[in-house]
């Protein structure tokens, strides 16, 4: 590029050079070549010469650029591009600059020659400086414009490289377009033929199923005139077919499903391929794209390949709705499953009780107050019924659970899997219930239990507890059962605890607090300690418990109630006592206790009874059976006859004739009240076993009526019975809430016809005794009946309790409850279950409320170890006492080596052998 002054100035410079401040000077720097002519016009005086630098010049740097003493600031701003129509005026500049030299020399001629040399020289070294300024200048110009035709040059090359590589390319892409060219009119012919083969084979794939469904009844009727033996048609064979096999195995549907869509995919492929222009693999992705997502097909195009697509998307909207109704089933399948109670209990250790009766309730308190001390432990119940009713009524019940989690479920117990369901190998205790209805198939049906429980393959852990309601029945139990079997029969406890509670009034109550776990109860420990002592030392051995027998090891485990004093405790031996809990006892050493002397007092005679069986039992026979046991020979009680009443009718009455005989004395009565014929009766009796000939103690007196007719009633003496044993009837006993109606009415009407009958006996009922109630009031007058006779009512239904206990008109027996305390004991430790056995039966030992006069004086002071000592001398053992003022006994005293003051009003719960 030239810098000449014709030249135009270039805007286009602003980007490649700087504008230095040099440039823009108002003195240019001449150049040495010029300065022989500069001055040639005007006359000058000589100056001495300055030879040139003989260094190079230098580049100047943009350093010292900016060091240069001329500086312009209005350029210091911007950076502006150069105007080189400025070098167009240095000659001008430079004849105006000789002008100015030489017009002031020809004016100052005068001047001193000093002062012309000095200014000479000043010009001198203005004109070196500037001169070094522009070769500094120059070169840096040089370079730049070197460098910059460098880089044009490279941009150049670089551009001609890149057209002869896109030439290339584009050659390339002509022959490859030739040569695909050649190449489809080369496979054109082949090609289509594979597509429309696989069009057709699509089409005959789909068409298959539609012609099978079609004919195959066509087929069926050309077969069945063959064979005219063959009934069944192909087309219900082929249902059939699948029908099994969607039932049979349980991952069918997922699987019919897999297929489907696996086929649907290959023909949906198939049709595309025939279609399109894509590979077979491109296809199958395609088909599955439609069938995953039905808005795929939208980008189809060519009317052939929307038709495919568009079936192929339906084909898949149908798949994807089988699949979302199976899995939906699946889910609904599970959650009703885990609804209705199906699913596995993963537990071990617990208690399972197998059915559901009125008894439940109680049954579960019980069980619940026995774990408490364990921090509550799991009950499992399984019964035929839905698992939600089940919840919702155990919900209703009004107790504490204390921690017990309760597990229901819902199957059968005579089904082995849906004994597997309830873990039942590893449950330590079975208890089975007895149905609410008839006897017979309730008996039968546990007998069946049984036999399903001894069936299980993995063994039991536990032992079972089955409650029957026929005595008879229970040894085919205990002999399907084995030595896993413990049996309760309701029936029969019930009918004995009545008994005995009619003779001993305030008895039913000691057998609540003993049976219960909620004070008291039976408990069999071994205390290595103790081996070597003799009973009667055992008995002061514990101060929180009282022991009451021995387990036996030497006889096999053989429990003995009230052993001799001079007993010797043996290795292996355990001892049975009545404490608050299994933790709650320990033996300690002996405390000193005084002696104390018997005292012998005479008891009168009893007198013989009358006594009126109301109702009727299907064991009357065994309630009415003779026996007779030795008794201590240094105490007697002699017997007086009694009259006794019989309401209802049970099918175990010939039972309850039987233990009733036993008890009693001979020539006393028993009235039987209720609406079965007295033919009937009799026969039922026989039927039951029992002989009424081999009756010794007592006549039986039969009366045919109802109890909840009062003219029916009054027939009866009523007054003249020492004791009255309502019983829930056989008749109405399915439903509790009605039997315990007609139980609770006819109480209330004997009581009323017994007040009205008997005179107003002020010293006989106090106000103590009476409470709030008034001497004039009907339940005042019931109490004042109630001393002359006793009255147990049989309660099935726990809620009428509270009626019968607000007025005190009948020392009652809540049967259910009571029955449902043995299962829970006996489930806890079924070595319980022979102490009741012998407790309730005719032999043995059993419980007894005896009067304070046969082991103290009035205000004696004696401690209950003292008392007890005492007791042994007549072979009995005190496990509690009631004093005169009290409501409840007390079962097992905190207290025993405290001395207090005794009363003759007061009695003492004893366990003695039975009276002869």
């Amino acid at each position: 590029m030239s810098f000449d002054s014709d030249s135009p100035p270039s805007s286009s410079r602003d980007c490649f050079f700087p504008s230095p401040a040099f440039i823009h000077t108002p003195y240019p720097t001449p150049k040495y070549p010029k300065y022989p002519r500069r001055f040639t016009a005007n006359p000058r005086n000589s100056l001495p010469y300055f030879p040139p630098d003989p260094r190079p010049p230098r580049t100047p740097s943009f350093r010292d650029v900016s060091d240069t003493p001329f500086r312009d600031f209005k350029y210091a701003r911007t950076r502006r591009g150069v105007d080189l129509s400025r070098r167009a005026e240095r000659p001008q500049i430079k004849e105006q600059f000789n002008d100015a030299v030489s017009g002031p020399k020809n004016e100052i001629s005068g001047v001193s020659v000093e002062k012309k040399s000095s200014f000479v020289n000043k010009i001198i070294g203005f004109s070196a400086r500037g001169l070094k300024i522009r070769w500094q200048m120059a070169a840096s110009v040089a370079i730049l414009i070197t460098v910059f035709s460098s880089l044009l040059h490279k941009n150049f090359s670089l551009q001609n490289q890149v057209n002869e590589l896109q030439d290339q390319i584009s050659k390339c892409n002509i022959f490859m377009d030739a040569t695909s060219s050649i190449e489809k009119e080369i496979d054109y012919l082949p090609s289509t033929n594979l597509k429309n083969l696989a069009l057709i084979l699509s089409h005959t794939l789909l068409s298959i199923p539609f012609l099978i469904f079609k004919y195959v009844d066509y087929v069926s009727k050309s077969r069945s005139l063959d064979n005219i033996s063959e009934e069944v048609s192909l087309n219900k064979q082929l249902a059939y077919r699948v029908d099994v096999f969607l039932s049979v195995h349980p991952y069918a549907k997922p699987l019919a499903l897999l297929v489907a869509t696996l086929l649907l995919i290959c023909l949906g492929a198939l049709a595309l391929y025939g279609v399109t222009d894509g590979s077979l693999a491109e296809c199958l992705w395609l088909s599955w794209t439609y069938i995953a997502d039905s808005g795929n097909h939208a980008g189809s195009k060519g009317i052939g390949w929307k038709l495919v697509s568009v079936s192929i998307s339906f084909g898949g909207m149908l798949i994807f709705a089988m699949m979302l109704g199976i899995v939906s089933d699946a889910i609904s399948e599970k959650l009703d499953s885990l609804r209705k109670g199906r699913s596995e209990v993963v537990e071990q250790n617990h208690t399972l009780i197998l059915g559901w009766s009125h008894k439940l309730g109680s049954l579960l308190n019980q069980l619940a107050i026995a774990n408490e001390s364990l921090g509550g432990g799991i009950v499992v119940v399984m019964a035929e019924r839905d698992k939600e009713e089940m919840e919702l009524d155990i919900a209703k019940m009004e107790f504490n659970f204390k921690g017990t989690s309760v597990i229901c479920r819902s199957g059968s117990p005579l089904i082995l899997a849906d004994l597997k369901k309830v873990s039942v190998s590893k449950a330590r205790a079975i208890i089975v219930l007895a149905d609410d209805g008839n006897a017979e198939q309730s008996d039968a049906r546990a007998l069946r239990t049984v036999l399903s429980l001894t069936g299980v393959k993995e063994g039991l852990r536990g032992h079972i507890v089955v409650e029957l309601s026929d005595l008879d029945n229970e040894v085919l139990v205990k002999l399907v059962g084995g030595d896993f079997v413990e049996t309760v029969v309701a029936h029969d406890v019930i009918g004995r605890l009545m008994i005995q509670c009619a003779r001993q009034p305030g008895l039913a109550q000691i057998w609540e607090d003993i049976l219960g776990f909620e004070n008291c109860e039976f408990y069999i420990k071994r205390w290595p300690q103790l081996d070597g002592m003799q009973f009667e030392d055992v008995l002061i051995s514990f101060p929180d418990a009282i022991p009451c027998g021995v387990k036996v090891a030497s006889c096999g485990g053989k429990i003995i109630l009230n052993p001799e004093d001079s007993y010797v405790l043996q290795e292996g031996d355990e001892v049975l006592v009545i404490a608050e809990d299994d933790d709650t006892y320990s033996p300690a050493a002996l405390p000193r206790v005084k002696e104390a002397s018997f005292k012998n007092t005479a008891r009168p005679a009893r007198k013989p009874q009358k006594i009126l069986l109301c109702g009727w039992r299907r064991d009357i026979d065994d309630m009415i059976v003779v026996w007779r046991g030795s008794l201590p020979k240094d105490f007697v009680v002699p017997k007086s006859t009694e009259k006794i009443l019989y309401r209802g009718w049970r099918r175990d009455m010939e039972d309850m004739i039987m233990v009733l005989d036993a008890f009693l004395a001979h020539g006393s009565e028993l009235w039987m009240f209720n609406d079965v014929p007295e033919k009937e009766r009799e026969k039922k009796l026989i039927d039951g076993g029992l002989d009424i000939s081999r009756l010794l103690n007592i006549s039986l007196v039969n009366r045919e009526g109802n109890a909840v007719i009062r003219r029916h009633l009054v027939s009866l003496p009523l007054e003249s019975f020492d004791s009255i044993l309502i019983l829930a009837d056989e008749s109405v006993e399915d439903s509790a809430v009605q039997a315990d109606s007609r139980s609770l009415a006819t109480l209330l009407l004997i009581r009323d016809i017994q007040a009205k009958r008997l005179p107003y006996r002020d010293t006989m009922v106090t106000q103590a005794q009476r409470g709030s109630f008034s001497q004039g009031s009907w339940i005042g007058e019931m109490l004042q009946a109630s001393d002359k006779s006793v009255i147990i009512s049989e309660i099935l239904d726990p809620r009428t309790k509270n009626l019968l206990s607000m007025s005190r008109i009948s020392d009652y027996v809540l049967s259910n409850e009571l029955v449902s305390m043995a299962l829970a004991m006996v489930a806890e430790d079924r070595q319980i279950n022979e102490v009741l056995e012998e407790l309730f039966a005719e032999e043995g030992n059993e419980m007894h409320i005896r009067q304070a006069d046969l082991y103290l004086c009035e205000g004696e002071e004696l401690s209950f170890y003292e008392i007890l000592l005492r007791a042994r001398q007549r072979r009995e053992i005190v496990i509690g006492y009631r004093s005169a003022n009290a409501e409840r006994a007390v079962i097992n005293p905190p207290t025993k080596s405290e001395r207090r003051r005794w009363s003759l009003k007061d009695v003492f719960v004893v366990i003695a052998e039975k009276n002869e």
